[in-house]
Parts: structure tokens; C-alpha cells; sequence
């Protein structure tokens, strides 16, 4: 299966740093960006994903050692170079998991403010469904740099369930569906499709996707953000 999965698959190591990512060439260019998930990382000893555009070509990828104990992971470009880091906070004074947030900084920084805050919906139940709301992207008022993931400076809400990989992404004013998540024929739930539609930066929907693993994922991928 690993063969049809990554078909364009090159050494990370031997892989130059794009002028510009596919997958943001295609959002300049106001058309839909689809892209092949692997909840899977490609180096020995490691977890995470690895991200294909349509041509099959590496374009993210998020690489976790075991040993790793550190509550947060960074997403990378094919050429390992950090986009975005999300890290997750945990609520001092909530009793339990869904006080934490995710928060997104750009590239590897996470000591500057972040850009975007994910939080669970408390009364959203793990299985899901269609139709409710799972979790809230909050802009965080962070002025956004070149390179840094740009949101719009809008909310977003997410309704369906990841379990099923079965999500929406919907804007700030729920008014358009942003991104989604989609389940993949006959490859079962590790191999999924992300599809980024105008109006959501390709790096912030990747990050929204990785918090809601940890939200809801099942096992866990990085153990150190469920400890």
C-alpha cells in the first residue's frame, strides 16, 4: 500500500527548498488544494504524517520521535523547513481534557504569540457526528508574517467527526465551508483526504487537523500530548 500512497517520494534530505510550496501555489491561484494524509511518518523510530499534493509529491510532513517528551509538534514544509507549531496548553483550572487548547505559532517559535487557538467543544461527545460542533479556531490577533500561516483573521468552527474522517471546516460567519476532512475509500481511517478550499491558508488547516488527532484520534499518535 506504502507504494500507492507516496508514488513521488523523495529523500527529505536531498529535497531543495521550493520557490513556493504546491499547495500554496494552488490556493494563489483561487482553486481548491487536495492533498493525501498519512497518519504516518516516513523515519525509522518516529510518528506523525507525511502529506501529498494531487501529483503525488511530498508537501508536509510531521516527524516525532518516541523519546520526545515535549507537548508539541512541528509541522514541515518537504524540505524540513517549520511552518507552523502547535502546542497544547492545558487549563489549570478545568477538571479535565477539554479545558486544554492548541495554540499555533509560526514556524518553530513558540515563545512569540501565537496565531490561532483550537479548543474541543466541551459537550461534544468523542464518537461525533454530523452536524455538531466539534472544536473552535480562534485568531489569536497576531500580526502574520511573510511565511507564517494567514488565516484571514477570521474564526472558523468544525463540525462531523474525525473519528469517521468526517469533518467541515465552516468560516467565521458559518456562511462557506473552508476545508474538509474526508474519508479515503478502502485505505482505511490512517490515509485521508484534506481538501482547502479559498478563504483557509493550506498550513492552518494542517495544523487544525493535527489538534484534532490529539483531540480525538484514537490511538494517539504522539503519547507525549496525551501524558
Amino acid at each position: 500500500m506504502a507504494a500507492k500512497v507516496h508514488p513521488n517520494l523523495a529523500v527529505p534530505s536531498l529535497i531543495k527548498p521550493p520557490m513556493a510550496p504546491p499547495a500554496s501555489a494552488a490556493a494563489a491561484a483561487g482553486g481548491d488544494v487536495v492533498l493525501t494524509v498519512w497518519r504516518k511518518s516516513l523515519l525509522f523510530n518516529c510518528r506523525g504524517f507525511t502529506v501529498f499534493d494531487a501529483s503525488g509529491d511530498l508537501v508536509y510532513r510531521v516527524d516525532s520521535y518516541e523519546a520526545d517528551s515535549r507537548a508539541e509538534v512541528v509541522l514541515m514544509d518537504a524540505a524540513g523547513v517549520p511552518v507552523v507549531t502547535v502546542r497544547r496548553k492545558k487549563a489549570i483550572s478545568s477538571l479535565g481534557f477539554g479545558g486544554d487548547q492548541w495554540l499555533v505559532h509560526p514556524g518553530e517559535e513558540t515563545r512569540l504569540p501565537p496565531l490561532y487557538a483550537v479548543k474541543r467543544t466541551p459537550q461534544y461527545v468523542r464518537g461525533g457526528g454530523n452536524g455538531k460542533t466539534m472544536a473552535h479556531v480562534a485568531p489569536c490577533g497576531v500580526a502574520l508574517g511573510a511565511g507564517a500561516a494567514a488565516g484571514g483573521g477570521g474564526g472558523y468552527e468544525i463540525e462531523g467527526s474525525y473519528l469517521r474522517r468526517s469533518c467541515a471546516v465552516y468560516d467565521a460567519r458559518r456562511r462557506a465551508v473552508v476545508a474538509e476532512v474526508q474519508a479515503k475509500e478502502a485505505v482505511g481511517t490512517d490515509v485521508f483526504r484534506l481538501v482547502v478550499r479559498p478563504g483557509m491558508e493550506v498550513s492552518v488547516a494542517m495544523a487544525v487537523v493535527l489538534a484534532l488527532d490529539q483531540m480525538f484520534g484514537k490511538p494517539s499518535l504522539l503519547r507525549s500530548w496525551s501524558s
